[in-house]
């Protein structure tokens, strides 16, 4: 009995030239023998020129077994509305134009013996990949639904469609770009007429490119990488504001000097002045303490401007018109503050000092994207932290104030789930060491980190950095805002996008 050979293969991708239209006719003869044959060779020849880098081939041992065609188009000059004649240029790409948006793929064939291999999903991946090494903000693409000749007779075309997405129904063209990526934005009729087993429809497909970013200006223009600095703050008793704003500068003066963009400090950071009012009753002794809120965020802005660097101001009590708050303070360093109070009060907060929750979350807009800052309690309650990403956050900061280990656990393992759960970073910060004159806030315990999303493009353990417990230091460390894009788009699980909209919704009152 003789033995089956099997074919050695050397697959390689490469850019077509001039010289391969002989070859590739004789593929696309193969391909498309029922939808006209190949290319004519004058217009092989203006495509190949127009546009070298978006014509790729696949060989094997030097035969072309697989190829894809694109051009680069301005998408407004021919909106969703067009025939595929009309923007490819009858096929000679006259539109294209290298200073356009949006990569258009003309054509994708595959020879038919080589059909399970999956090199269309290795030619799709090859013009993503030159749609992000062209900044091009889209790839689009009509598409061809060759099984809708078999339920023309009782499915329209969208219907159609819908199966083909509810996997009902298997299309040998859509059901591959789906699992590629790419989203259906309409229906085109009479996109490509000579296609009798579309019916001459096609869909209009596209794959949006989230690593696209808009042509800026050198200076000031959004960064991608942000360092963080973490203040793990020791408690001690100090007897002035200005000693106080000394002990921040410090720390402020280090971690700027390390170029970090953001430095957070714990909740309750001014409570070292704690000491100042022993003799008060607690609710007496911290209004007594928010009278310097004022003084200190105003110190801690001059150092934010001298420093160049955004300074979170952990929290400090706020009393006014009868009203106490625990307010967070983002310090800009262009010199403007916004505040975030405190929404979830903890039980012994209101017992205590008759603290009352705030009732608003802001997402602020800084020179390093969007963020927002969940105040200790705050990120135990899941809500928030999904509010706050989907109006854009990407790095969450979160001062906690915990006396306790079991206490810090609640809020350390609710915030690393707030970052797994939104694939953002999450930065957490407390105090440590003891304030023995400062009744309510005699004792602390904390463990800074800074959390990521768990996937491939992060640490195995989720964890970015993290400090020694109790013991007074800093942290410093670069957030990745490009990751977040990626895992967001093509990460294992996407649990910000995979949520069920049609199902639950989650809003603001």
């Amino acid at each position: 009995m003789k033995k089956v050979k099997t074919k050695k293969h050397k697959l390689l991708l490469r850019h077509l030239t001039l010289d391969d239209y002989d070859n590739i006719a004789v593929l696309m003869e193969h391909v498309y023998g029922n939808l006209g044959g190949a290319w004519k060779q004058d217009q092989y020849a203006s495509q190949v020129t127009r546009f070298p880098q978006g014509q790729i081939v696949i060989e094997d041992n030097g035969q072309l077994v697989a190829a894809a065609l694109s051009m680069i188009v301005d998408y407004a000059r021919f909106g969703d509305v067009h025939t595929y004649a009309q923007i490819t240029g009858d096929g000679y790409l006259t539109h294209h134009d290298p200073s356009g948006d949006t990569l258009y793929g003309v054509d994708i064939f595959v020879h038919p013996n080589y059909r399970g291999l999956r090199l269309g999903r290795r030619l799709y991946d090859a013009r993503k990949e030159l749609c992000r090494n062209l900044n091009l903000r889209r790839f689009i693409a009509g598409g061809r639904i060759p099984g809708y000749a078999q339920y023309a007779d009782n499915l329209t075309p969208v219907r159609y469609i819908e199966e083909v997405k509810n996997r009902e129904i298997f299309d040998p063209v859509l059901t591959f770009q789906l699992v590629n990526g790419f989203h259906v934005r309409k229906v085109l009729t009479g996109y490509l007429p000579v296609d009798e087993d579309s019916k001459g429809y096609a869909t209009l497909l596209e794959w949006v490119n989230l690593d696209y970013v808009d042509k800026l200006p050198s200076i000031g223009s959004p960064k991608n990488i942000i360092r963080l600095g973490v203040v793990q703050w020791q408690m001690r008793t100090l007897t002035s504001v200005e000693e106080l704003l000394k002990h921040a500068e410090f720390f402020i003066d280090a971690v700027a000097g390390y170029q970090a963009d953001f430095v957070l400090f714990p909740e309750y950071m001014s409570a070292p002045l704690m000491g100042l009012f022993n003799d008060k009753n607690p609710p007496d002794a911290i209004r007594a303490l928010a009278g310097f809120t004022s003084e200190i965020r105003n110190g801690l802005l001059e150092m934010a401007m001298s420093y160049n660097i955004n300074i979170i101001a952990g929290s400090m009590p706020e009393y006014s018109a009868h009203e106490l708050y625990n307010v967070s303070w983002l310090l800009r360093r262009d010199g403007t503050f916004e505040a975030q109070y405190k929404i979830h009060v903890t039980i012994d907060e209101v017992s205590c000092w008759g603290v009352k929750g705030g009732d608003a979350l802001k997402v602020f807009d800084t020179d390093c994207g969007k963020i927002a800052v969940l105040v200790c309690y705050d990120s135990e309650f899941p809500e928030l932290a999904r509010l706050a990403t989907i109006q854009g956050a990407q790095i969450i900061f979160v001062p906690f104030w915990t006396d306790t280990k079991n206490a810090y656990q609640r809020v350390r393992y609710c915030s690393q789930a707030r970052a797994i759960e939104n694939e953002c970073f999450v930065a957490i910060t407390g105090s440590v060491g003891n304030l023995p004159y400062a009744e309510n806030m005699d004792i602390q315990y904390a463990q800074a980190a800074i959390f990521s999303p768990s996937d491939f493009s992060f640490p195995h353990d989720a964890i970015l950095a993290e400090a020694t417990p109790n013991t007074e230091m800093t942290l410093i460390a670069d957030v990745n805002l490009d990751l977040l894009k990626q895992v967001r788009t093509r990460g294992a699980t996407r649990n910000l996008s995979k949520r069920r909209t049609d199902l639950y919704r989650l809003e603001w009152v």
